[in-house]
């Protein structure tokens, strides 16, 4: 993550109503018969959003506006509740220790980074998963689940062990995660539309890697 980073969540109020969603880079080359040659360009995804539609009320227009100010427009990057993906388990479902697939032991490698598989129609994408939220993990050795005996590093998204889990072991763990990104923009336009009621026309973010 690059230095510019504020351990902070933004409002959870303003971002449920925001907008966005996961983006690719996809180049794609068609031929003079019709056929294509498509090259993914980004292994994983970037997010984007545009957290203006969230803004209901002057209260949640106040706030948005000391959050920018403090984060000095695009100069420091925050966490950012993704409401349509934010946790292990499925939307709905409660978070277990047997969510997802860290890795299986060798009997010397200590440290698992935190992975969320997205699976449809047999394919797979895996995605390295940082910023969790503290209170929400859960870790299970061997589908037993585990209250010590490691270490957390929640904006790196790895878990160290105090002891090597042995060969064969298999390590999985359930949370919930934040996603870090910052402003797109230096300028925050804002409106009053009545009495109570605040709006901003357009604030977008952009999802940003360490």
């Amino acid at each position: 993550m690059p230095s510019g980073f504020h351990d902070v969540r933004f409002p959870d109020d303003i971002s449920f109503g925001s907008s966005g969603g996961p983006e690719f880079s996809t180049s794609i080359v068609t031929s003079s018969a019709g056929f294509e040659q498509r090259n993914s360009e980004w292994s994983q995804a970037r997010a984007k959003y545009n957290v203006a539609y969230g803004v209901r009320t002057d209260a949640q227009l106040s706030a948005l506006i000391a959050f920018f100010r403090a984060r000095m427009g695009k100069a420091f990057a925050f966490r950012f509740k993704d409401w349509a993906d934010y946790q292990s388990a499925p939307i709905g479902s409660s978070i277990t220790a047997l969510d997802q697939v860290l890795g299986t032991g060798n009997g010397n490698t200590r440290t698992f980074t935190f992975l969320k598989a997205y699976t449809s129609g047999g394919y797979s994408l895996v995605r390295p998963m940082t910023h969790l939220v503290a209170d929400t993990v859960r870790l299970s050795l061997q589908g037993t689940e585990v209250s010590s005996g490691f270490v957390l590093d929640t904006l790196a998204g790895t878990v160290t062990f105090d002891a090597a889990p042995a060969t064969g072991v298999i390590v999985r763990a359930g949370f919930a995660f934040d996603v870090p990104v910052r402003f797109d923009t230096d300028y925050l336009a804002t409106s009053l539309d009545s009495y109570g009621v605040g709006s901003a026309l357009d604030v977008p973010v952009v999802e940003v890697r360490g």
